[in-house]
């Protein structure tokens, strides 16, 4: 009888420490092991394609629009959630908690062009920003945070 509760109570153990596993990779747990990717910059991909680790300033009469990414007891979430921008603006991604990217889905974003077609990289630290410059015509496109989608972490730009 013992030896039956130990052996349970071992194998409950190890399926706590499979889902801890599982849950630190969903949710951007460090990888050992992988290869330091270099911070995405402007000057790497064409303007209106690609993020920037570094700050992007506008085009002249254009201005900064700042998101925040959250996951907080409300949920995970952009704040705000809908963006309205113009083409020369910029904008900022801010992470404040958690650990978030953000992706403009291509089939999301049917018919359109020149929005960022790869992912983010991951925003792990409060604080960490990531710029992108908008080059795209008017419309609406929509991005997510692919960790979190299935949370309801989506947002939408609505280029003027």
């Amino acid at each position: 009888m013992r030896s039956t509760r130990i052996a349970n109570a071992s194998r409950g153990l190890q399926m706590i420490a499979w889902l801890a596993a599982l849950l630190t990779v969903a949710c951007g747990g460090e990888q050992k092991g992988a290869p330091e990717k270099a911070p995405t910059s402007a000057a790497a991909a064409p303007a209106g394609t690609a993020f920037s680790a570094s700050p992007l300033t506008p085009d002249p009469g254009g201005k900064v629009v700042t998101v925040e990414l959250y996951s907080d007891a409300v949920g995970n979430y952009f704040k705000p959630a809908e963006v309205h921008a113009r083409p020369g603006d910029v904008i900022r991604y801010t992470l404040k908690v958690g650990v978030h990217n953000v992706h403009f889905l291509a089939d999301s974003n049917a018919g359109r062009s020149s929005y960022p077609q790869a992912p983010s990289d991951m925003l792990q630290l409060p604080g960490q920003t990531l710029d992108f410059a908008v080059k795209m015509p008017a419309g609406s496109y929509y991005f997510q945070c692919d960790p979190h989608a299935a949370l309801g972490m989506k947002g939408h730009l609505i280029v003027q």
